[in-house]
């Protein structure tokens, strides 16, 4: 595993100056009567591990780009984000090239140092945004438990989406002591507030209220459900973890490989070469471009097996 990558030691920077993001769901709401899904959005601080938790409509272009522009509004405009090949990620970028390339040369110049960097990780490689895609988990969930087959109104799920973001930027960042005298530790709500909990007095329901008719009380307990769930699922699974602590050799230019690739049908076995080599900072090969059938593909060293090379 390697070293620490710069997007987490943006020190002296604001909360969000590095930020991951990622998209999970579908949930089910009410509307009326009709059934529609919407999809939520996290965004979180490479650096702080703050949260920002938003609802999209639909998983197009627009509805991601107006959420960016929520985020962007409510938080601060990040410098970079780093995010995987989704379509609507990437038909964002597009969009926000051309918008820039429609501007007079004076207006470029101008807005040159205020590009959001945009960082792709390698396909099919998930654990490249292990930071991100391990509080989507805790989330996601959570949330399963606590709504379940249940379909709630847009604001309801907006609202425990909002309250959910509270909870997750209030755990410690560091060792909680157990000693009344000890200060407090630091959470992601004191670095983006400059204050302690700023929350409301919790309020207290009992679950029969998830059939009453009060909107207000039937989030209420939702959120105190996620809470619950939360402890039981994400605090136990916060322990160190030994993985990827033993360096193996890098692959060789011309190699032989077998792809491994989950969403192909069964009894396929895409063997390509290692036509590039993509190393890191630490020159470890962590990503390599694999040419397949005349085809080129990026593909994650941790999705790739090394055949053992024929002797003619």
């Amino acid at each position: 595993m390697s070293d620490l990558p710069p997007s987490k030691l943006r020190l002296f920077k604001p909360p969000f100056w590095s930020t991951g993001m990622d998209c999970f769901g579908p949930f089910c709401v009410r509307t009326g009567r009709r059934t529609e899904k919407r999809w939520g959005i996290l965004f979180k601080c490479q650096t702080t591990r703050c949260l920002h938790l938003d609802l999209l409509t639909s998983l197009d272009v627009d509805s991601f780009l107006m959420a960016l522009r929520r985020f962007i509004s409510r938080r601060g405009q990040p410098y970079e984000i780093l995010c995987d090949q989704g379509s609507n990620f990437r038909g964002a970028v597009r969009e926000l090239k051309e918008a820039f390339q429609s501007l007079t040369n004076e207006l470029q110049v101008k807005l040159e140092n205020q590009q959001i960097k945009f960082k792709f990780n390698p396909p099919q490689a998930p654990h490249f945004g292990g930071s991100w895609e391990r509080e989507i988990r805790s989330v996601k969930t959570a949330l399963r438990v606590v709504l379940g087959s249940q379909t709630v109104s847009e604001e309801v799920l907006r609202t425990v989406l909002t309250e959910v973001e509270g909870v997750l930027n209030s755990k410690p960042l560091g060792y909680t002591s157990s000693n009344v005298t000890d200060l407090d530790p630091i959470t992601p709500n004191l670095l983006l507030m400059g204050r302690r909990d700023s929350s409301l007095p919790q309020v207290i329901y009992a679950n029969t209220e998830l059939l009453g008719r009060r909107s207000w009380r039937h989030s209420q307990v939702l959120a105190d459900q996620f809470w619950t769930s939360f402890i039981r699922h994400y605090l136990p699974g916060q322990q160190l973890r030994q993985k990827w602590n033993r360096e193996n050799p890098n692959l060789n230019d011309s190699a032989v490989v077998l792809v491994i690739d989950s969403q192909l049908p069964r009894a396929s076995w895409p063997i390509g070469r290692v036509v590039r080599l993509l190393p890191g900072q630490d020159g470890c090969v962590r990503v390599a471009e694999i040419a397949i059938k005349g085809k080129t593909y990026v593909r994650p060293v941790a999705k790739l097996i090394k055949l053992p090379q024929i002797d003619e």
